[in-house]
């Protein structure tokens, strides 16, 4: 049977790796993108190696990205995240990934999509998942994106070019609402689990926000260690669930369970010596709070860019499970430093409360990016059987 191929490009943008597709390339049908999606990964794959695809096995190496001309005035390319699943036959498409959306620019200058001159660059970014603009800024190398720089971000070897990504008006990018239920500290009843405190807060992604301590853990715990830890694991599971259906995501406990990218669920505690990937020790004193997240029911390695975001938002609401772990500051603009498993992430948010409601107006950090090869990927026909490509690997209906 033969194989379809599809002009790519694989990329890495921060903490995470993907295919970047043109969305010139792909049917007009999006119901045909999910099977193209999952046979490019390689998934579902049961042993959870998409050793059959383009796929790494974790939630963070398993992404596709399209880039296509923009629907907005305000911006200047349209990109669309897709999650796909390692051993599930699913893709999802209801939150954005931050650390590719640091790709997306130079993507879109590299490609030609926009012309580019001089020492930096500014790409407008809308992304379709959660209909927010993202202002990508980053240096031009001789009228491509430059890879070469200083900046070291945890969780990736080496250094690279910075790309400053800022979020505009994150609120609400999943339910249309900063605080879905009105509320900074929610009470859930989770069935089989009980009454817990969260602190449900959607910006940039959806997330589901909870006391170390209240899960009785230390809040320092490795992705190893919870993995090994089913029953911790189950319990997240159930706590998400609940948490989709408070913030009107999941309809019942089926339909959220369906929605496996948001909200995401996770952990958070005060300033404190932790362990990290690397073998170093991150020291409490140079931290202001401390967070652990699980992305599709896996513990993540680092943080989801966005989720880091979220936290840091969150961390800025007065009464929230976040902000009460915060190490407290006089100077609300500050960065704030959150430790996670990788290391030490840096991340601006502004928050103010206007009218007795709290708003979100920006959040921002800085990653790197690089284009790691180009060419095509190739999918099974038998996978596809509706389609076929055509000169240049643009698909159609056979």
């Amino acid at each position: 049977m033969k194989q379809l191929k599809i002009p790519a490009v694989f990329m890495r943008g921060g903490t995470s790796n993907a295919i970047v597709l043109h969305e010139r390339d792909l049917p007009r049908d999006r119901a045909q993108w999910d099977e193209i999606f999952l046979a490019a990964i390689g998934s579902p794959d049961p042993y959870g190696r998409q050793l059959d695809g383009m796929g790494g096995g974790i939630s963070s190496l398993s992404k596709v990205c399209i880039v296509g001309a923009p629907t907005r005035p305000d911006a200047d390319i349209d990109y669309t995240f897709a999650q796909v699943q390692v051993k599930e036959a699913k893709v999802d498409y209801s939150g954005n990934c931050g650390n590719m959306s640091s790709a997306m620019g130079p993507f879109a200058v590299d490609e030609g999509l926009l012309k580019a001159s001089g020492k930096e660059a500014l790409v407008r970014v809308h992304n379709t998942n959660t209909k927010k603009i993202i202002h990508a800024r980053f240096a031009l190398d001789e009228g491509m994106s430059a890879v070469d720089g200083d900046l070291e971000i945890p969780g990736v070897s080496g250094t690279g070019s910075p790309v400053k990504l800022e979020f505009r008006e994150p609120g609400g990018a999943t339910t249309g609402k900063l605080l879905p239920t009105g509320n900074v500290v929610d009470t859930l009843d989770v069935p089989g689990v009980g009454k817990i405190r969260a602190s449900l807060v959607d910006a940039a992604n959806a997330c589901c926000f909870l006391n170390a301590a209240d899960l009785g853990l230390t809040g320092t715990e490795m992705p190893e260690a919870l993995d090994a830890s089913t029953d911790l694991l189950a319990k997240l599971g159930k706590i998400r669930i609940a948490a989709s259906i408070a913030m009107g995501i999941g309809k019942d406990a089926a339909d959220a369970a369906q929605k496996r990218v948001v909200p995401f669920v996770g952990f958070v505690s005060g300033p404190q010596d932790a362990p990290s990937l690397s073998g170093d020790t991150i020291k409490g004193d140079t931290v202001d709070l401390t967070g652990r997240m699980l992305s599709n029911g896996q513990p993540h390695r680092a943080l989801p860019l966005t989720v880091s975001l979220c936290m840091a938002v969150a961390a800025r609401i007065e009464g929230s499970l976040v902000h009460a772990v915060t190490r407290p500051v006089t100077d609300t603009e500050a960065p704030i430093r959150i430790a996670m498993p990788s290391g030490i992430l840096v991340v601006g948010a502004t928050v103010q409360k206007i009218n007795g409601a709290w708003h979100a107006e920006q959040g921002a950090f800085f990653r790197t990016q690089r284009r790691m090869f180009d060419g095509f990927v190739y999918v099974r026909a038998s996978r596809v059987p509706g389609l076929v490509a055509a000169r240049g690997g643009k698909l159609k209906a056979a």
